[in-house]
């Protein structure tokens, strides 16, 4: 079934496992699409900006995400964001005709204008189409274009098949706010609202109104588990559970070095069969592995799923 505006938990935004060599890794793409599903993730986001999208020809993108809709379950989102209209269109009709449940577009780092982030939203909307729902991806530390709350309202309002923001501002706690407070007074239907960065400020970005996360930490178990406690009103066990994974998140989003850690501790995790990425890349030290061992093993006196095999 199609996302719509009242999604919400935790869509896991995949890595796309490669072998050493570079070349797809599918073995490996199975085993993580079972783990997310054995994690009680909501749906899965392939393709996404930790996807290596971009290093993937056409053919290969289409195979990732029909091999995850194939074999989740649950709802797939993906990554469709493409320099041009035409590449983004093929894209986006290829994986909805294999069962995807929508498509991911970012803005591109061009646009500085409220006026022209609205008109690239409306073009792009009209190019896919409107029967296909997309996930505003809102991520001004990469992408560097900085969408206020308004123009969010104004994309939404226009596009009725814009149904949600992944919610990636730095700091952003007051966007979410803003964002509800305009659904409470009426001046824009929902929008799912699901939260990026790694999980960095997962802590309070449900009490703020956020519906869940759309991130990649190497643990989604823990995220499920979080988002969880927070709908459920266990602000201080929520908090705990976050407090203990902290350092690991906050290793794990550094910029440049996120998909390494991810990919490590995926492989540490038995999930992986290597943590190789395609080139260009920039692999862990031998230092950084030590360190994310360090981490992993720290973790592992608070949240038992950081018991990892040694060697």
């Amino acid at each position: 079934m199609p996302i719509t505006a009242s999604e919400r938990g935790v869509f896991a935004i995949a890595p796309t496992p490669f072998h050493d060599d570079g070349a797809l890794d599918r073995t490996s793409l199975d085993r993580l699409t079972d783990f997310y599903l054995q994690s009680g993730v909501s749906g899965i986001t392939v393709l996404g900006q930790l996807g290596e999208a971009p290093k993937l020809e056409h053919a290969e993108a289409v195979d990732v995400a029909s091999r995850v809709v194939a074999r989740a379950g649950v709802p797939v989102v993906v990554g469709v964001s493409a320099p041009g209209f035409a590449a983004m269109r093929a894209l986006a009709g290829e994986v909805m005709d294999a069962g995807a449940a929508g498509v991911m577009i970012a803005p591109p780092n061009s646009l500085r204008t409220d006026d022209q982030i609205i008109a690239y939203y409306r073009n792009a909307a009209q190019a896919i189409g409107p029967d296909i729902p997309f996930v505003i991806q809102d991520y001004p530390l990469t992408f560097s274009v900085v969408m206020a709350p308004k123009v969010i309202r104004a994309i939404t309002e226009e596009n009725p098949n814009c149904v949600m923001l992944k919610h990636e501002d730095w700091p952003g706690l007051e966007k979410i706010s803003a964002l509800r407070g305009f659904e409470a007074e009426g001046s824009m239907r929902r929008l799912s609202i699901l939260c990026g960065n790694g999980g960095l400020f997962l802590d309070f970005e449900p009490e703020r109104g956020a519906d869940g996360a759309m991130t990649g930490y190497c643990f989604p178990d823990m995220l499920v588990e979080l988002v969880q406690l927070a709908a459920r009103g266990e602000r201080e066990a929520a908090h705990d559970l976050f407090d203990a994974h902290l350092p690991l998140l906050r290793y794990e989003q550094q910029p440049g070095a996120g998909l390494a850690v991810r990919k490590y501790v995926f492989m540490r995790r038995g999930i992986l069969a290597s943590e190789a990425q395609r080139r260009p890349s920039a692999p862990l030290s031998p230092t950084a592995r030590e360190e994310v061992d360090f981490l992993l093993a720290r973790l592992a006196g608070k949240d038992k799923r950081a018991e990892l095999p040694t060697g």
